[in-house]
């Protein structure tokens, strides 16, 4: 084993005739640094991290079966906007050959994000309306190259939802830098997912130990301001 990794175990369930019946990764007993929660401000956004067809389609090179993160997100997008509160989904498009040119060298099949693919565009089941902010970037993070920040700040966001694909890459860069930002940084398991459960699981416990308030869908609509 390689210094510095985390391994998940399994859990493993037999029936009466000690038939296997499941198997389920679970993370192990660690020692964490004490923490507290953030808990969700008086302003919160709800940062969407590219639900788009490249990665809902497992047709596309970069996509997985997301059906469920795809429900998810619906419910939070219409709770947002139901309560005026501000909503931003974010794509990955690349418009030259310089643009991020090192992390497409490592991840080639992100040259397939151009702006004429239809794997840049929001999964069309998303409730996207006028009032949302639709922001391209370039990189793992929401944050990085964009003007995120300063958009957030002129509506006086205190707090951020974070929620998309994937969560061992845009999901936690995006939560991280949130953080950084000074943000009160909250993400719903349930309305992230990844390519690799395990690295889905190994982050969303990363995450909430230093990061994040990785929380339920439900803890989310139930604490949102009225």
């Amino acid at each position: 084993m390689q210094a510095g990794y985390l391994v998940l175990m399994d859990e493993i369930t037999h029936d009466a005739d000690n038939n296997l019946t499941s198997r389920t990764p679970v993370m192990p007993q660690r020692k964490a640094l004490e923490r507290t929660d953030g808990g969700m401000g008086e302003r919160p956004a709800l940062i969407v991290v590219d639900v788009v067809v490249g990665f809902t389609d497992p047709a596309c090179p970069l996509g997985s079966e997301a059906n469920s993160v795809v429900a998810a997100n619906i419910k939070l997008m219409n709770a947002f906007h139901k309560a005026n509160l501000p909503v931003v989904l974010t794509t990955v498009i690349y418009h030259n050959e310089e643009q991020a040119s090192v992390f497409r060298a490592r991840i080639p099949a992100l040259n397939l994000l151009t702006p004429d693919s239809e794997w840049v565009q929001f999964d069309p089941r998303l409730p996207v309306t006028a009032t949302d902010l639709q922001l391209e970037k370039r990189h793992a993070s929401s944050f990085h190259g964009t003007t995120l920040d300063d958009w957030l700040k002129a509506r006086d966001v205190d707090s951020v939802v974070v929620t998309g694909l994937t969560t061992s890459g845009c999901v936690r860069a995006t939560a991280v830098d949130g953080l950084q930002n000074n943000y009160r940084v909250l993400v719903p398991r349930e309305a992230c997912g990844d390519r690799d459960n395990q690295a889905h699981e190994a982050n969303l416990y990363d995450l909430n130990a230093k990061y994040a308030d990785v929380v339920s869908l439900e803890d989310v609509l139930l604490s949102l301001p009225t």
